[in-house]
């Protein structure tokens, strides 16, 4: 599959350089592991991990976590966020209980 698409996002310089070294560590680049997040959302249809209310490694809640660019997104971006936040809870709920979304 050829890569004809670029995608930009922020983070925090002390993260990159982290998650970096580990992926250095792992065989493989930060690029390739979104790719490979890419990939297997698509595989899973949905994310490739579970949400959960908190973090037990490291205390972050999930509200800490996906809004942890909040310095760079515009108050309606914000919105946004927290209403798809909301929304793909609501539906991971329902298709855990066996419903339809």
């Amino acid at each position: 599959m050829a890569k004809e698409s670029t995608m930009q996002l922020r983070m925090d310089s002390d993260m990159k350089e982290q998650v970096e070294s580990l992926y250095r560590s792992l065989g493989t680049s930060f690029a390739e592991a979104i790719r490979m997040f890419a990939a297997q959302s698509l595989r899973v249809n949905g994310l490739p991990f579970q949400l959960t209310a908190e973090n037990e490694a490291s205390g972050a809640s999930v509200a800490d976590l996906a809004g942890s660019l909040r310095k760079y997104a515009t108050p309606e971006k914000l919105a946004g966020e927290s209403a798809a936040l909301h929304s793909a809870y609501a539906n991971a709920a329902i298709q855990k209980l066996g419903g339809t979304q």
